[in-house]
């Protein structure tokens, strides 16, 4: 039996077992076998496919498959009951470090905000009436997005190339723990789903289309398909697993997506121009949002600091809902919000793809620029790899995007 369809079948009886573990797949149907074996057995065929894989010939397929299946025997492990330290977890899983908040830093974000954001009261309050101002009515949504969406495919086409055929469908839905999610569909095909149970800001409505669309999970996503699987024969990226270190790579690819295309000149002069005018909003409140947006953008590791204190520290929920809504600076609604997310098993250990996989693109990128986004859209990097390339202390990785 080829490796990748030893791959793919494993995967498919881990998912069996825990629903989820499986994000997309395209391939063969034959191959999705889901015959549920007990969770022992499953152990053994992983610890077998990690010796098998030390066989496959090609240098780049090898050391990919080696990380990703290390991570499916970690979820064989738990699921046959081990119990395992919440850092270990992350480790096994994901090939990274977790990571603990700097609070002296989160502090200093605080007194920074607290300069930026207009109006009186409450961090919090005034924080919540900014961005009510620049929320953009879930009806206009799919309106206010169709612009958004044809920039970004047209640079990213001229950047990077896109696959003839490629394509998604975008809709709107309620009762998930993340803001917008890309399913990948095989055939070059993604759907993108917008959560509506949280407000979607206008500035944050180019990040999440270039993060689920152009360039980020879709781009990924069909040019590896196009350029892995159809011209490579690399049948097992006919697969997507939640939680595996590909994630680490495509979420920070993701969070850089619009980088990739757009400079922050170009998206505050987006913002406050003709999408501001689209979607019927104050261009100074959406100046004002972009300035609060850029001085909070440091402060993206608080739900990764919130899940080691309530998995690893066996914080009380109430100390953890504390934490999440000081430093992200919300209501209890939106804590609760949070915490839903780095509670569901599947991705609980998921929250650090964000932020360490953002570092290390930006790492990656500070030495390849445009060149090494390229590489990450088409090559089965790991995440120990880009770590091997990162810019000495000292060094400047790209800048956030607001």
């Amino acid at each position: 039996m080829d490796i990748a369809e030893r791959y793919i079948r494993l995967a498919h009886a881990i998912d069996a077992h825990a629903p989820g573990f499986i994000d997309g797949y395209g391939g063969p149907e034959a191959w999705a076998d889901r015959t549920v074996r007990d969770p022992q057995t499953l152990r053994a065929e992983a610890q077998d496919l990690r010796a098998r894989v030390q066989g496959v010939p090609e240098a780049e397929r090898r050391q990919w498959l080696e990380v990703q299946t290390r991570a499916m025997h970690t979820m064989t492990r738990l699921l046959s009951g081990e119990k395992m330290p919440y850092s270990d977890e992350v480790r096994g899983l994901y090939d990274i470090e977790p990571r603990r908040a700097d609070l002296q830093a989160l502090e200093a974000n605080l007194r920074t905000l607290e300069a930026v954001l207009p109006g009186q009261g409450t961090l919090t309050a005034r924080k919540a009436a900014l961005r009510d101002r620049v929320t953009v009515r879930p009806e206009d949504l799919l309106r206010v997005a169709e612009p958004i969406l044809a920039e970004l495919r047209a640079r990213t086409h001229d950047r990077f190339g896109l696959p003839q055929g490629e394509g998604f469908r975008i809709g709107l839905v309620s009762g998930q723990p993340w803001g917008g999610y890309n399913w990948p569909l095989g055939n070059l095909q993604s759907r993108i789903d917008i959560n509506t149970d949280l407000p979607v800001t206008l500035t944050a409505l180019p990040d999440l289309m270039a993060h689920e669309g152009y360039p980020g999970h879709h781009t990924e996503h069909s040019t590896k398909e196009a350029e892995l699987v159809r011209v490579r024969g690399w049948h097992e990226h006919h697969l997507q697993l939640l939680n595996a270190p590909e994630c680490v790579v495509s979420e920070g690819v993701a969070v850089n997506a619009l980088d990739a295309v757009m400079t922050r000149d170009e998206v505050r002069e987006w913002l406050t121009g003709d999408l501001a005018t689209v979607a019927g909003l104050n261009p100074e409140d959406v100046a004002a949002a972009i300035r609060v947006n850029v001085a909070t953008s440091t402060m993206k590791g608080v739900s990764g600091a919130a899940a080691m204190l309530l998995h690893e520290d066996g914080a009380p929920e109430a100390e953890v809902l504390d934490f999440l809504q000081r430093y992200n600076v919300v209501d209890e609604t939106h804590a609760r919000k949070n915490l839903e997310f780095i509670t569901q098993p599947h991705l609980r250990a998921y929250i650090f793809t964000y932020a360490v996989g953002s570092d290390l693109v930006r790492g990656f990128l500070a030495g390849g620029g445009q060149a090494a986004f390229g590489r990450l859209l088409r090559e089965p990097l790991t995440p120990g790899q880009l770590a091997s390339v990162q810019p000495a202390a000292g060094g400047s990785p790209a800048t956030p995007q607001t």
